[in-house]
């Protein structure tokens, strides 16, 4: 696990060198209103949704330490709730500037049956170059990982089908009221997520509330999720959420 560790900090290293780049174009006023008539001037979605990276990667690596306690917190006294008997929790191993859950693994309660940590599932890349895809293989805390094709540390057993997941949480630069989560462009989950069996899956975002807006640009193949969890608790976008199986949006 030590192992592990040293490779999300690698990791975390090489993404801080463009995150320490924008921080300071954050926190300049007449910085972000330049960025704010380029984004207006945008021609396309890939050139809007570069420049909501540039401003939300500096202001989530901003919030994510103060808001990290609370939204840990909102966490874990919500998502039992909406997490279906006999199925997995899917988190993801934080990177800089990304929210760390990974202290769910000691919940316990009625409505997870056993320990949450022997119900969850991490986020794997492999696959030959070309043909690479995301699954979710089950994790403890304390089992050997290895870092997957993004080189992030990722669990070492088989695939799990989309049916054994109850719940994932996925991290986000930026979200809005239309369930689209902007995220670092590698396209993994939406493409994960074009699958119905998994976009049957209930999907939160995970992000400081800083970094809710209106509106992002959308692109046909972006799936929406069917809410968020920030500092404040989970917010879903259907009125009628429930803890039962297929629970969300329709697929």
């Amino acid at each position: 696990m030590d192992q592990s560790k040293d490779q999300s900090k690698d990791q975390g290293k090489e993404l801080s060198k463009d995150q320490g780049q924008d921080q300071d174009q954050a926190k300049d006023p007449a910085k972000a209103r330049a960025l704010d008539r380029t984004m207006e001037g945008a021609k396309d979605s890939a050139s809007a949704k570069t420049l909501w990276r540039q401003r939300l990667r500096p202001l989530r690596l901003e919030r994510a330490r103060p808001c990290q306690a609370a939204i840990l917190a909102g966490a874990r006294r919500d998502l039992l709730g909406l997490l279906p008997p006999g199925t997995r929790l899917g988190l993801y191993w934080p990177l800089a500037g990304e929210i760390d859950l990974r202290g769910l693994a000691d919940l316990t309660g009625a409505a997870a049956g056993d320990a949450l940590k022997d119900q969850l599932a991490l986020p794997a890349v492999a696959g030959a170059p070309g043909q690479a895809t995301l699954a979710y293989r089950a994790w403890q805390p304390g089992e050997p990982l290895e870092p997957d094709l993004c080189r992030i540390p990722a669990p070492l057993g088989p695939a799990l089908a989309p049916g054994q997941l109850g719940l994932v949480l996925v991290p986000a630069l930026g979200f809005d009221r239309q369930g689209i989560r902007l995220g670092s462009g590698g396209g993994w989950y939406d493409r994960l997520r074009a699958d119905p069996a998994w976009r049957a899956v209930p999907a939160l975002a995970v992000l400081p509330a800083a970094c809710l807006v209106e509106q992002l640009p959308r692109d046909p193949w972006d799936v929406p999720f069917d809410g968020w969890l920030d500092e404040t608790g989970v917010h879903p976008l259907a009125p009628d959420w429930s803890p039962s199986p297929g629970w969300g949006r329709p697929a």
